[in-house]
């Protein structure tokens, strides 16, 4: 086993099961500081994931992905970076037989069978790209707080696209919004919303990163960029009624894993005990569920592609 494999083993924290970093060593703890991943790694949130990938398809009206890749390019290479349990891959390619699938996460959380035109590899997204051949479409979903340097990450996304590919990011904005005074007096969720933002910042993640990436993505070159936000509310209150629905299943997403949200990010981030967590995280449960606030999470939906020719700036 190498050493980096070692760093990486699954190890228990708070309670819960995270990626790696299993022992005291100060290098695993420069290899931590580097690689921070704050969500939880078992069967609970695999099954929050999978959840999660329901909530994407009630919001997009059962599409996959909203950007026009299908209808300028035959996808014979598709990356899906971050793939998590591998859900959207899984889906994916089983509606794109013509396609190759490729799944990458830092966690091994994916499925042992899978169609003949899917693949899932472990690694880093991080560190440089060495994939074998280029793309026609990289979709991304659910990244926030998980990339340092998002700018290099749309260089390498750019750079490991054929001309006229796309690539796609769908991604939840902290922090939550209230667009009226429905917000009670020293709000508990309000709180918490800001305090996942502070607590990301502290161990060098952003979790507000999407609300820049239409920027970036132009930066890095690609052309035609769209960008779309979508409300997901934390509950039923909406008198739509898909968005009433959608409420109540961010509500089992979000409302009901908060611990398993925000235990890592508060305890490593802001230096809370678990116990002060638990605490604190019953108030937010109650607004969660209170449909006299007002409140969603925006879910930015960005888009572009890599010009059919290089830029001759």
């Amino acid at each position: 086993m190498s050493l980096r494999s070692s760093l990486m083993m699954p190890h228990h924290e708070n309670g819960r099961i995270y990626h790696g970093f299993n022992n005291g060593s100060k290098l695993a703890q420069i290899y931590r500081k580097k690689h921070d991943y704050v969500l939880p790694s078992d069967e609970e949130e695999n099954d929050r994931l999978d959840l999660q990938h329901h909530i994407f398809l009630l919001t997009f009206d059962a599409r996959l992905y909203n950007c026009p890749v299908d209808k300028s390019k035959t996808m014979h290479n598709v990356l899906d970076i971050g793939t998590g349990t591998g859900i959207w891959a899984l889906d994916f390619a089983d509606t794109h037989p013509e396609a190759s699938v490729l799944g990458v996460d830092i966690g091994a959380n994916q499925p042992s069978f899978v169609p003949p035109n899917l693949s899932f590899l472990v690694d880093d997204l991080e560190n440089q790209w060495a994939f074998s051949h280029k793309f026609e479409f990289i979709y991304s979903r659910m990244m926030t707080g998980s990339i340092a340097n998002w700018p290099r990450l749309f260089e390498q996304a750019f750079e490991n696209l054929n001309p006229g590919g796309y690539m796609e990011l769908a991604d939840i904005s902290f922090p939550a919004r209230v667009d009226d005074d429905s917000y009670p007096e020293n709000s508990a969720l309000r709180r918490w919303s800001d305090l996942m933002l502070e607590s990301a910042k502290k161990l060098g993640r952003y979790a507000n990163s999407a609300a820049l990436y239409k920027r970036q993505m132009i930066d890095a070159g690609f052309v035609d960029v769209v960008e779309t936000i979508y409300p997901w509310p934390t509950n039923h209150w909406p008198k739509d009624p898909k968005l009433k629905e959608l409420g109540r299943w961010v509500l089992q997403d979000v409302g009901y894993n908060l611990s398993g949200i925000s235990m890592a990010l508060f305890t490593r981030g802001l230096r809370w005990t678990a116990a002060e967590v638990e605490v604190f995280l019953v108030d937010v449960r109650k607004e969660f569920k209170d449909a006299k606030i007002h409140c969603y999470f925006p879910i930015y939906v960005v888009w572009g592609r890599k010009p059919d020719t290089p830029s001759s700036s």
